[in-house]
């Protein structure tokens, strides 16, 4: 399994997406707003999530942090800068 779609089945489970298939979320199309359309009690837990999952660090409330938000693309290129 790629690590974009590891991150979509993560989004999916985390947040108990139970209507969206992994091809449903569109790997560079934004996660919050018009894209998937997370908000941020999603992004508290999508963000826990990847922490468990990937031993990355994440700083709440950093503009940094949300632009690692962006997409599953922008979010597996900061999960693999991490794993280095």
């Amino acid at each position: 399994m790629s690590l974009h779609d590891e991150l979509k089945q993560l989004i999916i489970d985390s947040l108990d997406l139970e209507d969206v298939a992994v091809a449903d979320i569109d790997t560079d199309a934004p996660l919050f707003g018009e894209g998937l359309g997370l908000d941020s009690i999603d992004a508290l837990e999508l963000g826990l999530a990847i922490k468990k999952r990937f031993d990355v660090k994440l700083e709440a409330n950093s503009e940094a942090t949300r632009e690692h938000f962006y997409s599953v693309a922008t979010l597996a290129k900061f999960i693999e800068s991490q794993q280095v």
